[in-house]
C-alpha cells in the first residue's frame, strides 16, 4: 500500500511515470548532528487548516553563491562530492489564507537513517532538521512519510536543460513556460519564481491543490512576466 502511494504521489505531477533520479552524491561518512529548532517568538507555532501545498525547488549555482566555505552547506557548495542543479527546498502546507500552519507538533532529531535517505535530494543536515519540524510536522506523521512523500513529488519533475539559459538575460514569463514545456501538462501560471534583489534566480515553487497535484497559484508572485531575470 505504501508504495502504491509513493507512485500515486509521482503520477500526480508527472504522466509520464519516469522520475528523475536524484543527483548523484556521496554523503559524509561522519555527519554533523542536527539541532533542534522549534518554535519562536518570531517564528511561532501555528495550527491552521492546509489550503494547498508549495514544493520548493533552490538553484544550487545561486544558493552557493558566497556560501562555498560555509560548513553548513559543504555537501552542496564544495564542488567535490557532486555538482548539484535543483535541489528540494521543501514541501509546505499553506494555508487557506496569507498565513501557513508551521511547527504544529513538538519532536525529536530526524533519524540518522532517514537524513541519509534524503541528503542526495536536500544536501544539508539541518535544513532537513528544519523542514520536518517546520513544515512536515504540520501535515505527517513521521519524518519517514513526510520525506518520502517530497521525494516523490520531487522526484516527478522534470527540469529544462539550464545550460541553455545560464549566464544569459530572459523575462521571468519565458523561464516559467521553459520550466512548464518540459514537463507534461504543467502550466506556467503553476509556477512561482523567487529572484535576489538583484534579478537572479532563486527558487522555483510548484504550486499544489489539497491532494498534491498541480494548481494554479493563488497569489501573484509580484514578478512580472516581462521583468528580466538573470540565471548563474
Amino acid at each position: 500500500m505504501r508504495a502504491e502511494l509513493l507512485l500515486a504521489l509521482a503520477a500526480l505531477l508527472s504522466s509520464t511515470a519516469c522520475a528523475k533520479k536524484a543527483p548523484a552524491c556521496e554523503a559524509p561518512a561522519n555527519l554533523p548532528r542536527p539541532m533542534l529548532e522549534g518554535p519562536t517568538v518570531k517564528e511561532p507555532r501555528r495550527l491552521l487548516p492546509i489550503g494547498g501545498y508549495t514544493l520548493a525547488m533552490s538553484w544550487t549555482p545561486q544558493h552557493c553563491a558566497g556560501r562555498m566555505t560555509n560548513p553548513r552547506d559543504q555537501l552542496q557548495c564544495d564542488g567535490k562530492t557532486s555538482k548539484f542543479g535543483f535541489t528540494l527546498h521543501g514541501l509546505w502546507p499553506d494555508g487557506e489564507g496569507a498565513t501557513w500552519p508551521q511547527y504544529c507538533s513538538p519532536t525529536r532529531l530526524v533519524p540518522d537513517k532517514v537524513i541519509r535517505e534524503n541528503l542526495c535530494t536536500t544536501p544539508s543536515v539541518q535544513l532537513i532538521q528544519h523542514e520536518w519540524e517546520k513544515h512536515g510536522t504540520c501535515m505527517s506523521r513521521t519524518p519517514e512519510d513526510y520525506f518520502a512523500k517530497s521525494r516523490a513529488l520531487f522526484g516527478a519533475i522534470r527540469f529544462p536543460e539550464m545550460a541553455d539559459y545560464r549566464g544569459k538575460r530572459m523575462t521571468a514569463g519565458a523561464f516559467r513556460a521553459a520550466f512548464a514545456k518540459a514537463n507534461e501538462g504543467m502550466r506556467a501560471d503553476q509556477i512561482k519564481l523567487r529572484i535576489t534583489p538583484g534579478g537572479w534566480l532563486e527558487e522555483v515553487w510548484l504550486c499544489l491543490d489539497k491532494k498534491l497535484g498541480r494548481t494554479a497559484c493563488r497569489a501573484a508572485d509580484g514578478i512580472a512576466a516581462d521583468r528580466p531575470i538573470r540565471i548563474r
